[in-house]
């Protein structure tokens, strides 16, 4: 199992400090130092100011924050969590995701979402109605990106003629692609186009906000990786060369957390985010200590 923690601006307002240059870079190195594996940013370019007075959070743009932590670390995958696919022209997050991949040395992977927020998508001038299929036509548009010298696509929301697409990423054939979501639709995206899937603990009233499916037990896990495994059966590939991440357990002991751990590995989760307090960098650099210290180093 691999662990990967989010850079913990999850507050509004936020700590200055964690939205400085050197509050990046000292987090992300301290979480390298500690045994973590993956590091990375959410994904909120406007957000409303209803939202984030009932419990949202500010953030940074994901993919220049994760192109600054590359510069300040060697080996930490950047994974953030998670990019809002429909948000963006899918050139623009193809050409992003190849930079970081080459400049990182091959150390990026596309975690990407469909997302939720009404609000979010209006500022941004993109039709929250159609958010599933911009979704899908992205998707494929950065497999022919990443993939081919030069693309041609004819659909429904974007168009292109022998558009060239270089440089391409390091990785081959191309940067993994992880699907975010709790839903049917979101494995299937897998099976169909992906490396991982990345569910979300998700009681009731939170699903309800985030439209997703309520996820919030072990058990309700479970069921939804033995559904990805049989799609992935379907599709003709190997589940056990898909990646599953999940929240690591948030309260306990070092021991109550290491054994909660060796459940959900026993589910089939390869990763799991780890949660990190947003008050101060010193406070958050103290838990990733602690936490190495305490549950990665004794990890089997």
């Amino acid at each position: 199992m691999r662990f990967s923690i989010t850079h913990p601006l999850i507050a509004h307002p936020y700590d200055p400090g964690l939205a400085s240059g050197a509050g990046i870079a000292s987090v992300a190195r301290a979480a390298e130092a500690a045994g973590f594996s993956g590091f990375g940013f959410t994904d909120h370019p406007a957000p409303s100011r209803r939202w984030l007075d009932g419990g949202g959070h500010d953030a940074v743009d994901p993919f220049v924050a994760l192109g600054f932590a590359a510069a300040h670390t060697t080996t930490l995958r950047l994974l953030p969590n998670i990019v809002v696919l429909p948000y963006r022209n899918p050139f623009l997050v193809a050409k992003a995701g190849a930079t970081l991949d080459r400049l990182s040395g091959g150390r990026f992977t596309l975690a990407v979402g469909a997302g939720y927020l009404k609000s979010e998508f209006a500022a941004l001038g993109v039709a929250y109605e159609e958010r599933n299929e911009l979704f899908d036509e992205a998707l494929e548009l950065i497999h022919l990106a990443w993939t081919g010298d030069e693309v041609t696509f004819d659909g429904r929301h974007f168009s292109a003629r022998q558009v060239a697409a270089h440089p391409r990423p390091v990785a081959e054939p191309r940067p993994p692609i992880w699907i975010g979501g709790n839903s049917s639709v979101a494995r299937q995206r897998v099976a169909d186009h992906a490396e991982g899937w990345c569910p979300f603990a998700a009681p009731a009233v939170l699903a309800r906000t985030a439209r997703t499916v309520a996820m919030d037990t072990f058990d309700a896990l479970a069921e939804g990786v033995e559904d990805l495994r049989r799609r992935l059966e379907a599709a003709g590939r190997d589940p056990e060369g898909v990646d599953v991440c999940f929240a690591a357990p948030r309260s306990g002991d070092p021991g109550e957390r290491l054994g909660a751990l060796e459940d959900l590995a026993g589910i089939g989760v390869t990763w799991v985010q780890v949660s990190v307090p947003g008050d101060s960098v010193e406070h958050a650099i103290e838990a990733v200590e602690r936490y190495g210290e305490e549950v990665i180093g004794a990890h089997p």
